[in-house]
């Protein structure tokens, strides 16, 4: 389904950014969550960080040599519930690889630890691209996608 979206006029600039610094993730086990993104994701502890409203704290992870830092959240109050994408918030993390043979390399690293991933999905439409989706211990749906367009 392709939807337009006409603009509307305004007399007001839009501040920049610069670029997405960074995700937070509410996970139930923060010490599993660790373990497996490092374990699949190659990412290690930047440091542990306090919520400013005194309760909870997050780990910030980051992967070495990129600009990626990733926050696994504990909120002591957090309901417990698996992930679904169905709840009003986020749908997946999309993770961006530099090539098409880049996808190749993580189903064979998935495969290699044992992470159960969908099919390998390319298109031509609407520029070429590929991905491949896997869960977090969360269920949290992460996309590693090639965008070749």
């Amino acid at each position: 389904m392709t939807t337009v979206v006409e603009l509307q006029e305004t007399n007001r600039a839009v501040p920049a950014v610069a670029g997405l610094h960074h995700v937070g993730l509410t996970v139930r086990d923060i010490a599993a969550s660790e373990a497996w993104y490092t374990r699949v994701l190659g990412l290690v502890r930047a440091f542990v960080e306090p919520h400013g409203t005194g309760v909870g704290y997050a780990v910030v992870m980051t992967r070495p040599g990129t600009g990626l830092f990733l926050g696994l959240d504990h909120h002591p109050g957090a309901d417990r519930e698996i992930f679904s994408q169905l709840r009003t918030g986020l749908d997946h993390l999309a993770l961006q690889v530099d090539s098409r043979t880049e996808i190749d390399e993580w189903i064979k690293h998935l495969d290699a630890i044992g992470v159960e991933h969908g099919a390998l999905f390319e298109s031509a439409e609407p520029a070429p691209h590929a991905l491949v989706v896997f869960r977090d211990p969360d269920g949290i749906p992460i996309e590693l996608f090639w965008f070749g367009g």
